[in-house]
């Protein structure tokens, strides 16, 4: 069975930190897989008779102490998540399935919920690796990563710095002290200290009154606009086998070139969550792909300034108006390299655009290094600054994808071929 090593470096400042491993077997019939403590063995969990039952065998991965570095062992996963957690450890518990209960930002009453964790995302098969950080639920202790594959090349993600919360908590509430909108209710602290911040998404879920209406006017504005016959029309690049494809207001729909491609005004909460209302997936294609564009360009607000999405973008355009998704912007803004997701289709970008979603690929891994706690020990920002437009190399593909050769055009497109072609050899 093939295996794939990851060193798991812990910069947190304790001693005391584990990690865990969860995610799809792809060699067992995308059977439900947890590696065990020591870093190497497996463990699939039977389904259990009862929901809410403790795990088996203990998954809880000792990191060493604080500037040490800890070798972990994978098989093929997919769907699969590396999880960390300082000065404690993480409750899993099953369902009859079996199914995982995860640790929940989004549950007061979850064991894990006053406690200090974080993750990081990523799917292995016989194809390639692909991992990302990710923010699209909440921020709290750093995470960075460099993927080294086998000929040596590397590509890095350096995440958050040391201090990095604690900038985002500031900068939240410093934007509620502007427009007073709600974004200090998305910091969650104990006893003082700032435990993590979480997404608008995450925080309506906490309180489904947050927000409500906040991105109503600039809707109405973005329907305006695009409702004027003589001068504007959007244009959205599917990035995908159906190119180019406009779009006008007419009848208070946003309606397409594509027949029977239409969108009703989005709702706040069909913006923050990207998957909602309007932006329901709807499994076709083009139509997916037009939602990614617009969401992402909702989220960060560029609608009235670009009507060509997203090959008309710059970063330094990114969330200028003042009704935006500032979390996506002050996470942006605080990363190392400005690089991470912070919403669900952060990953759309103009083509040869910089990467924003923060993540790593190659069909040749050698070796993924995680660490946790900031990307160097002293590495730290002094405040929150715009995010740079400067572009990111983008990572290579090594040649292995099966899908005739193609590249997927940009990022949330190759994390769906990656799991399509999981699949697909699981059923093999």
């Amino acid at each position: 069975m093939a295996t794939l090593n990851f060193d798991l470096k812990n910069n947190t400042g304790s001693n005391t930190v584990y990690a865990y491993i969860t995610g799809q077997a792809l060699d067992k019939n995308n059977a439900l897989f947890l590696l065990r403590s020591d870093g190497k063995t497996a463990y699939y969990p039977t389904s259990p008779s009862s929901t809410g039952t403790s795990l088996s065998e203990d998954c809880a991965i000792p990191l060493g102490t604080s500037g040490s570095t800890t070798r972990i062992t994978i098989p093929h996963l997919a769907g699969a998540r590396l999880w960390f957690i300082r000065d404690s450890k993480l409750t899993f518990l099953l369902n009859p399935g079996p199914a995982l209960v995860e640790p929940s930002v989004s549950n007061p009453a979850d064991p894990n919920y006053n406690l200090i964790w974080s993750f990081c995302e990523f799917t292995w098969n016989d194809y390639q690796l692909y991992a990302n950080l990710s923010y699209v639920d909440f921020v709290s202790m750093p995470i960075a990563m460099t993927l080294t594959n086998g000929a040596g090349a590397t590509q890095t993600v350096k995440g958050l710095p040391a201090n990095g919360l604690d900038l985002v908590c500031k900068a939240l509430k410093e934007q509620n002290d502007k427009d007073k909108a709600g974004w200090d209710q998305l910091v969650i602290q104990r006893n003082g200290v700032n435990l993590r911040a979480v997404s608008p998404n995450t925080g309506r879920t906490l309180n489904n009154s947050l927000f409500n209406n906040y991105y109503e006017g600039y809707v109405n504005e973005v329907w305006s606009h695009y409702a004027n016959s003589t001068n504007n029309t959007l244009t959205v690049n599917t990035q995908a086998d159906a190119g180019d494809v406009t779009a006008k207001v007419a009848s208070d729909l946003l309606s397409f070139s594509v027949p029977g491609i239409t969108y009703t005004k989005p709702s706040t909460g069909d913006i923050f969550s990207n998957s909602t209302g309007s932006f329901a997936v709807s499994g076709n294609g083009t139509k997916d792909a037009i939602t990614a564009r617009l969401a992402a360009a909702f989220n960060r607000s560029t609608l009235l300034i670009n009507g060509n999405q997203p090959n008309g973008e710059t970063v330094s355009n990114y969330y200028k108006n003042s009704v935006t998704n500032h979390y996506s912007r002050i996470c942006h803004s605080v990363n190392l390299d400005t690089r991470g997701y912070a919403f669900p289709y952060d990953d759309v970008a103009p083509n040869d655009g910089p990467d924003q979603s923060g993540s790593v690929f190659d069909g040749n891994p050698k070796l993924l290094t995680v660490t946790i706690g900031g990307g160097s020990s002293n590495s730290a920002k002094e405040s929150v600054v715009e995010a740079d437009a400067t572009p990111v190399q983008q990572p290579v593909e090594s040649g292995k994808s099966k899908e005739d050769g193609k590249k997927p055009s940009r990022f949330h497109e190759l994390r769906s071929f990656v799991d399509k072609l999981s699949h697909r050899k699981s059923s093999t």
